[in-house]
């Protein structure tokens, strides 16, 4: 088989590092875009990190999207000669709204309140002290997952989702508890292959194996 591995836009690539050479022992071809520079520039945002996405996609790829990643799905399967589609632990495409029409208000307000001159912390320096090395407690992962992340820009976060139709086998894997309603919509909703894996939302890092299991079930199940 054949991976892209589409990191969340909110932190970059080393989201994979652990995954992807799991996957290449396991005899699967991967890729791992590297969508930070999009984030860098003026949007609009999406048609920018889609092409980046895109570019990385041979004909045939399974699209495994992380987290904020899965927002831009739509527009990268319309780009890319996608087989199939593996959300893990993902925000579900909300086209035509904005990341922030789809979380609750009381965090939309305290990100708000972070703003300066049109740009959020890293999306590290949003969370308790502490949180990083209670998802990441390799000293090193942690390092290496950090360093990559930067300010973000404020009109990412406002900019609707492309209403773009989504027509390729899906699945859907749940990694932590904060996913469980977007799981839960997957298949209830959707008719999606469904897993459910009690770990956390970084556990693509600390967990590849366990990970990349029920991924290539997934997989299996709908390419």
């Amino acid at each position: 088989m054949m991976f892209a591995l589409l990191h969340s836009p909110l932190v970059g690539p080393a989201t994979w590092t652990a995954l992807a050479p799991v996957l290449q022992a396991r005899g699967h071809a991967v890729s791992v875009p590297d969508l930070t520079a999009a984030m860098r520039e003026d949007g609009p945002y999406y048609p920018a990190l889609a092409a980046l996405a895109a570019a990385a996609c041979g004909p045939g790829s399974i699209l495994v999207a992380h987290s904020g990643a899965g927002a831009l799905v739509p527009s990268v399967a319309a780009l890319a000669p996608v087989k199939a589609v593996i959300f893990v632990d993902a925000l579900l495409p909300h086209p035509g709204q904005s990341w922030f029409d789809g979380v609750p208000t009381e965090l939309a307000t305290r990100l708000r309140g972070l703003v300066k001159g049109g740009k959020l912390p890293p999306w590290h320096a949003w969370w308790p002290k502490g949180a990083m090395e209670r998802l990441l407690p390799d000293r090193a992962q942690g390092a290496a997952f950090i360093a990559e992340q930067s300010e973000l820009p404020l009109a990412y976060f406002d900019e609707a989702a492309p209403e773009v139709p989504l027509a390729t086998p899906i699945a859907y894997l749940k990694l932590s508890d904060a996913y469980a309603v977007d799981a839960d919509t997957a298949a209830a909703e959707q008719g999606w292959p469904v897993e459910r894996l009690d770990l956390n939302h970084l556990s693509v890092l600390t967990e590849p194996g366990i990970v990349g299991d029920a991924m290539e079930r997934l997989a299996g199940a709908i390419a």
